[in-house]
């Protein structure tokens, strides 16, 4: 049996922006990308602490070092720039793996920048 864990999130990232004609998915900042472990393409959760709102879309890529956490598509309808939201990612693990994993948590400033 394999358990779905948290394995890495983007804690509190400030919503740069939404652009509801473009076809899906949320912008990220390369250096964030790296630091979260996730890749283009990739799945994730986004949590809307401003509105409590949650959904589901995939990873692409923004310059590295815009600060860039851009909502697209009718997902853009679920926020406003400035908004707060935190970005999770998941895994498949055994149930040895899971007892002790440790998932990556990334803090992030008001342009997001990683906080150290």
């Amino acid at each position: 049996m394999q358990r779905f864990m948290l394995r890495s999130k983007i804690h509190r990232a400030t919503l740069t922006g939404t652009d509801l004609d473009y076809e899906g998915s949320i912008a990220i900042d390369r250096n964030l990308i790296e630091v979260a472990q996730l890749l283009p393409g990739e799945q994730v959760h986004v949590l809307n602490v401003n509105n409590g709102s949650r959904l589901v879309t995939y990873v692409i890529e923004a310059p590295a070092g815009s600060g860039t956490m851009l909502l697209n598509g009718p997902a853009a309808r679920l926020a406003v720039p400035g908004d707060k939201v935190v970005v999770l990612s998941y895994a498949g693990m055994s149930e040895e793996e899971a007892r002790s994993w440790k998932p990556l948590v990334i803090y992030v400033d008001e342009k997001n920048r990683v906080v150290k």
